[in-house]
């Protein structure tokens, strides 16, 4: 089925489902960073290299979950005049060769409100949406908006996450669990956490849809780890995002080279 013609859901199923290797890769681009025009060519990269999806950021001046080298990237951006219809125009582009699935704020979603927002997101080809201030309770007119559109609204759970929290999350999740490896912010980490499989087994209990883990993965060694301690999807975002602050000259071709040994290594 064409990219047009299927759901964002079903795009999303397919990339964990027809993956050749053991968890899929998802980069995270922080759009408009450097630029809009470079953001694109860094996401081109990233799929030529064995991206199976794109996590794109909406930068955002208090961006809670993200770590320093991220909230810089997303400042920088928005210094230099990044909006979110620019950055939906990225997803726009992107979305015709891979699942595309936004990351932003609650604010940004409620502002116009959830249904307009959605349905603007849905206009663009991309596949989902992650808000990770959007608490379960708070989810619901987010959810149905993204259902009616055949969006993922995937959602976040944390090491912290109380069992019964994590079953409740896990059974309306859409699209994939995105399982945080860490306490804290975004970031590169020296190691993962030694109990990463039962961090990974613990979300695959509370849900149906697949489990891709994010936080901390910065190198080819940490993205195997992962996916031997059976994670579906690897998510990788500031070793991306430092990459992309590099010489701007070459800036798709040194996070390409990176994509694709992360590629490589799940």
């Amino acid at each position: 089925m064409s990219a047009t013609a299927a759901s964002g859901l079903q795009r999303i199923g397919d990339a964990f489902a027809r993956n050749e290797k053991r968890a899929a890769l998802m980069p995270y681009l922080m759009a408009g960073f450097p630029s809009l025009p470079a953001s694109l060519q860094i996401g081109r990269a990233c799929v030529q290299a064995g991206a199976d999806l794109i996590e794109l950021g909406v930068p955002y001046s208090d961006p809670l979950a993200d770590g320093p080298v991220i909230h810089a990237a997303g400042a920088q951006a928005l210094a230099r005049g990044a909006s979110i219809g620019g950055v939906l125009e990225v997803a726009r582009s992107l979305a015709t060769s891979v699942p595309v699935v936004l990351m932003c704020y609650a604010n940004m979603v409620f502002a116009p409100g959830a249904r307009a927002f959605v349905q603007r997101l849905a206009r663009t080809g991309a596949c989902g949406l992650i808000v990770p201030d959007l608490p379960l309770e708070e989810a619901l007119d987010v959810r149905g908006a993204c259902d009616e559109h055949g969006l993922a609204l995937v959602p976040l759970v944390a090491p912290t996450t109380p069992p019964e929290r994590l079953r409740a999350i896990g059974a309306l999740a859409r699209g994939f669990l995105y399982t945080v490896s860490v306490v804290g912010t975004t970031g590169e980490r020296d190691a993962l956490a030694a109990r990463l499989p039962e961090l990974i087994a613990r979300a695959k209990e509370a849900t149906d849809v697949p489990v891709a883990l994010g936080f901390g993965i910065s190198t080819s060694q940490q993205a195997r780890e992962a996916a031997d301690a059976g994670a579906d999807g690897v998510i990788v975002g500031t070793r991306v995002v430092r990459a992309a602050g590099e010489d701007p000259d070459t800036v798709a071709d040194v996070v390409g080279e990176l994509a694709a040994g992360l590629a490589a290594a799940r």
